[in-house]
Parts: C-alpha cells; sequence; structure tokens
C-alpha cells in the first residue's frame, strides 16, 4: 500500500543530508576566518613599528613634550564596551584602526612641520630685506645731509700761506664715530670681571657696558663673547642682550635678526622667550606689525608658562601696541 513508504526511511534519509549540510557550512565558516587571521598575524609587527616609528617622529618633533600641551603619541581608538553575548572585533579590524589612528597623526604632525617652516622663513626673508633696506636707508641719509667739509693743509715752505683740500663723506663720518676723550675714560672705568669662567667674565662685561649705557661698545663686546664663546651656558643670554643692545641703539633691524636668530638657535635657550618678545617689539618699530603680532602669538604658544608668568605684562603691552586681535 502507499502508506507504507512514508515509513522510517524518510526520516532517516533527511538526518543525513541535515548533518552533510551543517558539515559544509561549519568548514566554510573556518575557511572565511583563516585569510583574516592569516592577514592580521603579518601586519602586527608592521603596525607595532610604524608606531615605534611614529614616536620618535614625535620626540623629534616635539622635544620634551608635556602631555598639558601635546596630545598623547599614539591614541588609542575609540571604542564602546561589547555587550554580552557580542564577539569582539576581530584582530585584523583592530590593526586597522591602530593603522588609521597612526596615518591620521603622522597627516597632522607633516602639516604642522611644513607651516612652522614656512613662517621661519619668510621671517628670515623679510628681516634681511628689512636689513639692506635699513642700510641704503642710512647711507643716503648720511650722503645728502653732510655738508661739504673742508681740512687746511700746511703750504710749502716759501708757497705763501695753507691750502685747503676737500674731505670725503666717509672721512667726516670716520671722524665723527670716532669716541671722544671723555667717552673713552668714562668706558674704562667699567670693571671687567676676572675669573676662572672667561666666558662668562666676557658676558658680565658687555652686560655692565649696556647697563652703563655704551651700547656701540656693548655690542662690540657681546660679539666679541660669541665669537670666542659660541657654546657657553651663556651664549642665549648673549644673543638675546646684544639684540637689545642693537634696538636700545636704534637699529631694530639689526636687533630684530639677532632675537630670531637666538630664537631659533636655541628655542629652549633661557632667553628664548624674551627673544620672542623683544622680535615683536623690533617688528612694531620697523612698523611691521602683522608680523610683531606673528612673534607674539609664538610666544605664547611656544612659551605658554612664561608668557602667562614673567613676560605676561610685557606681552599684554605688545599686543596692545601691535593692534593684534
Amino acid at each position: 500500500m502507499m502508506i507504507a513508504r512514508t515509513s522510517p526511511v524518510f526520516p532517516r534519509r533527511i538526518g543525513r543530508t541535515a548533518r552533510l549540510l551543517a558539515g559544509t557550512m561549519v568548514a566554510a565558516l573556518i575557511a572565511s576566518a583563516s585569510p583574516a587571521a592569516a592577514q592580521a598575524a603579518p601586519l602586527e609587527p608592521r603596525v607595532k613599528k610604524l608606531e615605534s616609528e611614529m614616536r620618535a617622529v614625535q620626540r623629534k618633533v616635539f622635544p620634551g613634550a608635556s602631555d598639558r600641551f601635546f596630545e598623547p603619541e599614539i591614541s588609542a581608538p575609540a571604542t564602546t564596551p561589547t555587550p554580552n553575548g557580542v564577539s569582539a572585533s576581530a584582530p585584523l579590524t583592530d590593526l586597522l584602526q591602530r593603522v588609521d589612528t597612526l596615518e591620521t597623526q603622522i597627516t597632522r604632525l607633516t602639516a604642522q612641520t611644513e607651516e612652522n617652516g614656512f613662517k621661519i622663513g619668510q621671517l628670515e626673508k623679510r628681516l634681511l630685506q628689512l636689513e639692506e633696506q635699513a642700510k641704503q636707508a642710512a647711507a643716503a641719509a648720511a650722503a645728502a645731509s653732510a655738508p661739504p667739509a673742508t681740512a687746511v693743509t700746511p703750504s710749502a715752505p716759501g708757497a705763501g700761506g695753507a691750502t685747503t683740500r676737500p674731505v670725503t663723506p666717509a672721512a667726516a663720518t670716520t671722524a665723527a664715530a670716532a669716541p671722544s676723550a671723555e667717552r673713552i675714560a668714562a668706558v674704562s672705568k667699567i670693571e671687567k670681571p676676572q675669573s676662572a669662567d672667561a666666558g662668562e667674565d666676557a658676558y658680565l662685561y658687555g652686560y655692565r657696558l649696556w647697563e652703563a649705557k655704551f651700547f656701540p661698545e656693548a655690542q662690540a663686546q657681546l660679539r666679541f663673547t660669541l665669537e670666542k664663546h659660541p657654546r657657553h651656558k651663556r651664549s642665549s643670554y648673549t644673543r638675546n642682550l646684544l639684540g637689545r643692545a642693537y634696538l636700545d641703539d636704534g637699529k631694530p633691524s639689526a636687533a630684530a635678526k639677532m632675537f630670531a636668530e637666538n630664537y631659533e638657535k636655541e628655542p629652549k635657550g633661557d632667553r628664548a622667550p624674551e627673544s620672542l618678545y623683544f622680535l615683536g617689539e623690533s617688528l612694531i618699530k620697523l612698523n611691521e606689525k602683522p608680523k610683531a603680532c606673528v612673534a607674539f602669538a609664538e610666544l605664547a604658544e611656544v612659551y605658554p608658562e612664561v608668557a602667562a608668568g614673567r613676560l605676561s605684562d610685557r606681552l599684554v603691552a605688545g599686543r596692545r601696541n601691535a593692534g593684534c586681535k
């Protein structure tokens, strides 16, 4: 009869088919998971190497950086708690997130480094132009204002008197620049320090000349100090004081160049923040107020503690005089 064919033979066949299908699905899942694990294994050392290089780049760009002012070297990607019963992200996904973090930080560092280099280059170029313009203007003014001078020359015996000869403007300027006997005597009264540290003595003597308002003599002494003791612990002090001697002597172009040089050569020097401030003051005197605002902003960004401390009042006044926003 027909009913006999629906007996237990068909359930047993259906059971074997289900087991075959389940085995096929498990094998497929294992095969699909293997490439991800195989890809994650060689990526792990590469990611660790990238993270190590990133930390080296950060130490180069931000030497001695503090967590108060800079983001951590490698920031962990944001994650959300995994609900119970839900598996965590695959290793390959975690590695890709870390690579994305590295690429983002490298892009930021590269952009900031290029921007800072461009700003410094533009500033140096402008300072050189201003210095050359100041030299040309001073030479032209001296030539235009110097009156024609004559000097009396004794005549030869029997010539009947003295004769006159013209004196060139250069000779007249040299004669006018020669220090008087009174000034020489006053400078000689400035005591020269004498100790076992020749570099310290040279700087202190330049400081005493500047303090006594003998600015040309102080400039010569401080230049001598930098030439003879370029790596002395007072080098940052010396460059900054030389810039102030130029500024107090009415030479803002030379002063600006010296202040920029001190900040560039020794950004961690004891007087690097002061040099940035006085660079802004020099640029104000050169009628370069927008660039002065750049110098003041650099001071506040690079040396926030000094800007809020010993230079806070000066920085506020400088920004006001430059019309900084």
